[in-house]
């Protein structure tokens, strides 16, 4: 991979977006090696997480700019219908993740710099960091799909002043907002991260963590509780009969760490179905 590094260490996937030249500025080859990423850690059983971040001083900068006033015209022929911007299909594979997402956005995130974070479960920010949401101000409008996960973050009213507007954001003001889950310093960003993976990983079961994320983030679209309530159903049923289930209550009885057998890779059930279908991200 050129625009970016994957390594995996302690059960946890760390994808650096490394173009620190060019302060990790967005390209299409970025975009296709971050799908194949994510790919990769969800065929990966020891990678219980994944954590993105960038390398040097900057998280991401926004769309590489460097065509200049050519930057966000359609290199080739497609039709309107069937155009796909670059930064939504990196979200939208990223909203398919079986497993958790951090975001340590470890300096500027401006642009899809931070829009492609919004898929995340958990976004952890330097405390100087600053983002923005620029695009009104490039002449062009919201994408990677933040017109969606934006106002399901913050409120409408601020995510319009954001939009609107087009100006730098402070850490502070994101955090308060509640698109920051925590400030730290420069020093301590990581290392808070991979507590934070490690904590939410490591006494659960993966195939149930797998399923817990989509149910929590495929409910957002839902138009009642019953569609929760029937596809939860479903997973009750089948968790229930699982090896990870008997292991887990024998484990509490027990009183000793539990060790689950079962494989995101091989055993994740099928419990959505037609109440909260998601589309395939590619084309």
């Amino acid at each position: 991979m050129a625009d970016i590094r994957l390594a995996v260490s302690d059960s946890v996937a760390t994808i650096t977006l490394d173009r620190p030249d060019k302060l990790n500025a967005f390209t299409t080859a970025m975009g296709e090696e971050l799908i194949e990423a994510f790919d990769a850690c969800d065929r990966d059983d020891a990678v219980r997480a994944v954590v993105v971040t960038g390398a040097g001083r900057a998280f991401c900068a926004g769309a590489d700019l460097s065509a200049g006033a050519q930057t966000f015209v359609a290199s080739d022929d497609t039709a309107a219908e069937e155009f796909r911007d670059g930064g939504g299909e990196v979200v939208l594979r990223m909203f398919e993740s079986r497993k958790p997402v951090i975001a340590a956005i470890n300096g500027p995130a401006v642009g899809v710099g931070i829009t492609m974070t919004l898929a995340a479960d958990f976004r952890l920010a330097v405390d100087t960091a600053r983002i923005g949401f620029v695009f009104n101000r490039r002449g062009i409008v919201p994408e990677s799909c933040s017109s969606w996960f934006l106002p399901r973050l913050v409120s409408m009213q601020k995510a319009l002043d954001w939009v609107y507007s087009g100006r730098l954001v402070d850490a502070a003001e994101a955090h308060e907002a509640g698109l920051f889950y925590g400030l730290h310093s420069a020093e301590t960003l990581l290392d808070e991260t991979y507590a934070l993976a490690r904590r939410i990983t490591e006494h659960s079961a993966p195939v149930s963590v797998a399923l817990s994320r989509q149910l929590l983030w495929r409910g957002l679209g839902a138009d009642h509780p019953m569609v929760a309530h029937r596809v939860e159903s479903r997973g009750i049923r089948s968790r229930g009969a699982s090896a990870d289930a008997a292991e887990g209550v024998s484990s509490f009885l027990e009183k000793r760490p539990a060790s689950y057998p079962d494989s995101v890779v091989r055993d994740l059930p099928e419990i959505f179905g037609d109440d909260l279908p998601v589309p395939p991200f590619r084309r």
